[in-house]
């Protein structure tokens, strides 16, 4: 997502948090529960809850156990009192809701089995495709074919260069390497840790034909295939097609009103990776160096020839991978350090001011590849310059991307190859983090370990995906309540009772009035994108020129802690992201069973 704060401002009436809600109010997690975890439900009202609730099984009718509620002695968001309802113990599959014994208020239905999950990495795949530039197949058009007019590169200004392909980052139609390798890295890493839960159901454009690849790594290919793009020769490298100048309204991506120089709809500007200070007008970016562009690029073309060559029997495409994993990696190594974004009339861009832990993860997968020893010690040498530092699991606030990726996959893939102390010290990197992050948790309600910046669910999937690996790195369980309670809050166990993710669950309460051309233009509801999220009211109240189109459907739950609107005008919390997207797939594949 391209920040559009110049477009930003509402001021929240206090009256939100006078609104009396009639009833309790029942928080679940509407997707459901696997068999063995932790089962807690939020209730909050405006006075003390003295009833207890029956967990109902749909189909029969029955009451399977009743459960006393228990006081929460935690901030009172809204000036509600919370109380938890603990049905941990309930195992046996079936579809089931909660009800008030006394008032009859009742949750939503929700699933409890090993099924719960079914294969929901799958709908967020579905996303993706509806964010591809070039041919985009959820809506059966081709766009940005004259992508790009090169800027800050070795050749002439305005040299025609073919970038074209890729992912529209989000509600926009910029396009970023800063996100798109680590949405292709990340995709790739999935699969890696789970390839028999993904499906084939379509083929390489997008299009309802199986050909024989699982879906994960045909969304994948089309990343690594404009990676290739971005970089023209070994020692060169693009990293942003487009900027602030396509924010003209909403738009269908093949009749895109924005003008670069050349007309509307026509080329646009392609900036080259410098790693200095780039800006065409007044404000200039702070890059220092490449290395996270670089090493994440890296990371994804050393996974890709892996699996190319031992799943796919592709050893062309995987040689091809190969040779560009090594050279951008040494892209890296001559110039570390960071490139940001670029902005054009605006201030605003992705600050990412890390890149240690990108060339970690780049060299542990060339370690993995060639077998190499020098990359190897070199990855042991990045993490430590990386270690808990560039991460914002130990930090109250961060700039816009200043801390990403939100997760140092780095850590897990050399924890793969290093030796036995510094497996242990891989993991404490990640323990660091888990630990401040359940600090914060103990303060509120809900039991949410992140700061409510812009972006908060890519913080809340990272999250949660750190939890998985870490577990999996050291075989320590005891944080599965913690990782349980992250991963709840996005499927409604929040105070709007809302899944964060489009279209599911199916039948749920989940974001619709989102703000995407296809929504707004076409009506489209395409599942599985994840929204920005929440974020503190107090950054809400400071933002400028927002203006919600419907009567907030949320008012009686806002808070004077957090704010979260299903409206097309609040981008700030309800604009799907394409990178956010992928950075829940790892998550989601681990829920499901196949």
């Amino acid at each position: 997502m391209f920040i559009k704060l110049c477009f930003l401002i509402l001021f929240l009436s206090g009256s939100f948090q006078n609104q009396e809600v009639a009833n309790s109010q029942i928080r679940v997690n509407q997707l459901g529960y696997l068999t063995d975890d932790s089962k807690v439900a939020i209730v909050f009202s405006k006075a003390s809850v003295r009833e207890s609730f029956q967990l109902i099984n749909k189909e029969t009718g029955k009451v399977s156990r009743e459960i006393k509620a228990l006081p929460l002695k935690k901030d009172e968001w809204g000036g509600f009192q919370y109380h938890e309802v603990d049905f941990s113990q309930e195992k046996e599959s079936g579809n089931y809701f909660l009800r008030g014994k006394r008032s009859g208020v009742e949750s939503p239905v929700f699933r409890i089995g090993n099924d719960a999950y079914g294969n929901h990495q799958e709908t967020l795949l579905e996303f993706m495709r509806q964010q591809r530039c070039g041919y985009n197949p959820t809506l059966d058009m081709v766009c940005h074919e004259k992508d790009g007019r090169t800027f800050f590169g070795p050749m002439p200004d305005s040299t025609y260069v073919d970038l074209s392909g890729g992912w529209h980052d989000a509600g926009d139609q910029l396009k970023y390497l800063i996100t798109s390798s680590y949405a292709t890295a990340h995709m790739l890493m999935a699969y890696e840790m789970y390839p028999e839960r993904f499906e084939d159901k379509v083929n390489a454009l997008g299009q309802p034909w199986p050909n024989g690849i699982p879906d994960v790594l045909d969304e994948a290919k089309w990343g690594l295939d404009w990676i290739h793009k971005m970089q023209p020769e070994p020692d060169q490298l693009f990293h942003q097609v487009a900027d602030d100048r396509d924010h003209r309204g909403f738009k269908i991506p093949n009749k895109d009103n924005a003008d670069y120089g050349w007309g509307a709809n026509q080329y646009r500007a392609a900036y080259f990776a410098t790693g200095k200070p780039q800006g065409l007008m007044k404000y200039q970016s702070e890059a220092t160096g490449v290395a996270n562009l670089a090493g994440r690029s890296a990371a994804a073309m050393a996974l890709a020839a892996r699996v190319w060559e031992r799943d796919l029997k592709d050893p062309v495409f995987a040689e091809k991978c190969k040779r560009a994993a090594i050279s951008l990696y040494q892209l890296g190594r001559e110039k570390e350090g960071f490139q940001q974004g670029n902005s054009y009339g605006a201030p605003y861009r992705y600050n990412e001011e890390t890149w240690a832990d990108d060339m970690e993860w780049g060299a542990a997968e060339l370690y993995k590849l060639t077998k190499e020893s020098r990359y190897l010690e070199e990855a042991k040498s990045y993490a430590r310059q990386s270690n808990t530092a560039d991460s914002w699991t130990v930090r109250d606030s961060a700039a816009h991307y200043q801390l990403y990726p939100f997760i140092n996959m780095g850590h897990y893939s050399l924890h793969e190859v290093a030796d036995d102390d510094f497996k242990k010290t891989l993991e404490g990197y990640y323990l660091d983090g888990i630990k401040y992050t359940l600090s914060r948790a103990h303060k509120n309600p809900f039991h949410i370990g992140i700061p409510f910046i812009w972006c908060s669910n890519n913080l809340l999937t990272s999250l949660v995906t750190q939890v998985i690996l870490y577990e999996k790195m050291s075989g320590d369980t005891q944080f599965e309540p913690f990782l349980t309670a992250q991963r709840d809050w996005l499927f409604g166990r929040n105070p709007w009772g809302t899944s964060m993710f489009t279209g599911m669950p199916e039948g749920g309460e989940y974001p619709v009035e989102v703000h995407t051309a296809p929504f707004v233009l076409l009506g489209m509801e395409v599942p599985g994108g994840l929204v920005d999220g929440p974020v503190y009211t107090s950054i809400y109240n400071n933002l400028l020129g927002l203006t919600l189109l419907k009567p907030d459907k949320f008012a009686a739950f806002q808070n004077e802690h957090v704010v979260y609107h299903d409206d097309v005008g609040d981008y700030s919390t309800n604009e799907p992201t394409m990178d956010g997207t992928a950075g829940a797939i790892l998550m989601m594949t681990h829920f499901s069973r196949k």
